[in-house]
């Protein structure tokens, strides 16, 4: 299995413009998710802010509360000073596609939902563990995210 890549993205359209390139010209994994898997996660967490996010099962909703109010923001610093998000953090189970996905249409849906998020002039939605995130940092949290889960993806 390959070593995960460093990224550094300065926009989201670099996140854009590196899945296209893996989807052109091809990649190993070095992780569990292939770019269909990766591209439909990184667009629903676009989404979220945007559109809303999904509630959390009702027994994680008093522990995401206790996050949110205590140690979240914190945390949000640690990952913003550091500008790397830590692995093997859980995820919603409605953002991560089964195995088997069409790259091609999951690329082009994280492409859309970038354009989405770039261009979105009123507040975000809250996070369930985050709070409100203000539009710098909401953007910050997207370009690591993508940094962090497209490291799996070597190209080829």
């Amino acid at each position: 299995m390959p070593e995960r890549r460093k990224l550094t993205f300065a926009t989201l359209d670099d996140a854009v413009r590196d899945a296209e390139n893996l989807l052109a010209k091809g990649y190993n994994r070095a992780g569990n998710w292939d770019l269909a898997q990766v591209c439909f996660h990184l667009a629903e967490w676009m989404r979220y802010p945007v559109e809303g996010f999904p509630k959390p099962p009702l027994l994680m909703r008093p522990v995401f509360w206790m996050a949110r109010n205590t140690i979240a923001r914190r945390m949000l610093r640690k990952v913003l000073e550091k500008g790397e998000m830590p692995p093997g953090a859980p995820t919603l189970k409605e953002s991560v596609a089964p195995v088997g996905g069409d790259p091609a249409a999951a690329v082009a849906k994280l492409k859309a939902a970038a354009g989405r998020f770039k261009t979105h002039t009123g507040p975000f939605h809250p996070s369930p563990l985050l709070g409100v995130l203000s539009a710098d940092e909401g953007n910050k949290v997207q370009v690591l995210h993508c940094e962090h889960h497209l490291s799996f993806l070597v190209p080829k």
